[in-house]
């Protein structure tokens, strides 16, 4: 099969390399544009290190808790020091954050050209930085939202006020009782709309915004158009890194881009219309402005 094949590092020049990019962004009829962890990560969004300890010191010196994304799966002895942890947690990557400087490169980059977004983050960095909403699918969530931990409906919720009084009122790791939230319809406790599992709602928005990505897929077949993946890495490549390489084989016209520090590769199908390009994300962005 296709994707059972070797992979291989395409090597060339980095100048080279941002010449044939900005080419391909000025010649294409579209643009779908990948975005993984790796694109907040190059806009300094670490989930460790300095940011992680000025945030979950008492988590860490408890737990031994070393990074936020290993402590969102952390076995906490209660609600409330669950809540403790991920209230600080939303607030600071979803609504205290300010918006990254390479997300507002892509943008000027590519506002002019027919594009779309598909990403796998889960920070709202692409509407901060003035994204169209119509134009970002989300699959795997938002910090934002909040869903039924039983999934007995699908509908999300808003929970920016919650987090903030969360924050506010939490006092030795835990968060007041009165403040645990609950589902309004079945009565168990609410939890985050991130994907890990079988229990992710998939709301009215989230399939409005899939119904938008399969129609500029559907509409651009057979037509020029570059496949920009930025910072993707291995955890979910179904998601983005394996379709936009069967897109790109199935359509003679298309060029694919990974732009990783670290992981940029492509497959052997693909290699002679494929662009990858190992450096700092934002270092590229700010190269092809």
């Amino acid at each position: 099969m296709f994707l059972s094949k070797p992979t291989m590092i395409y090597t060339e020049g980095y100048s080279q390399q941002i010449k044939r990019l900005k080419s391909e962004i000025e010649a294409a009829d579209a643009i779908l544009i990948g975005a993984g962890a790796g694109l907040s990560a190059a806009a300094g969004f670490s989930y460790s290190g300095e940011r992680f300890e000025k945030y979950f010191s008492d988590f860490h010196e408890k737990y031994g808790i070393t990074d936020m994304y290993t402590g969102g799966f952390y076995p906490f002895e209660s609600l409330g020091e669950y809540w403790a942890w991920w209230s600080r947690h939303i607030l600071i990557n979803r609504y205290d954050n300010p918006v990254g400087k390479p997300y507002c490169d892509l943008l000027k980059i590519v506002e002019n050209k027919d594009y779309f977004v598909l990403t796998t983050n889960v920070d709202h960095q692409f509407q901060k930085a003035g994204f169209d909403k119509k134009r970002l699918f989300y699959t795997q969530g938002d910090y934002g939202l909040w869903q039924c931990s039983a999934a007995c409906h699908n509908k999300t919720y808003n929970n920016e006020a919650s987090v903030r009084k969360m924050v506010e009122k939490q006092k030795d790791m835990k968060i007041p009782t009165e403040l645990l939230p609950v589902c309004p319809v079945c009565g168990k406790p609410l939890t985050m709309n991130l994907r890990c599992d079988d229990t992710f709602v998939q709301d009215e928005g989230w399939y409005a915004a899939a119904e938008r990505y399969n129609d500029f897929v559907r509409r651009h077949e057979g037509l020029h158009i570059l496949l920009l993946e930025l910072g993707v890495g291995g955890n979910t490549p179904v998601i983005i890194k394996y379709p936009f390489w069967r897109m790109t084989a199935k359509n003679s016209k298309a060029t694919y881009c990974c732009v990783n520090f670290g992981e940029a590769f492509t497959a052997r199908e693909i290699a002679d219309r494929s662009i990858c390009i190992n450096a700092d994300i934002g270092k590229v962005l700010t190269s092809l402005l």
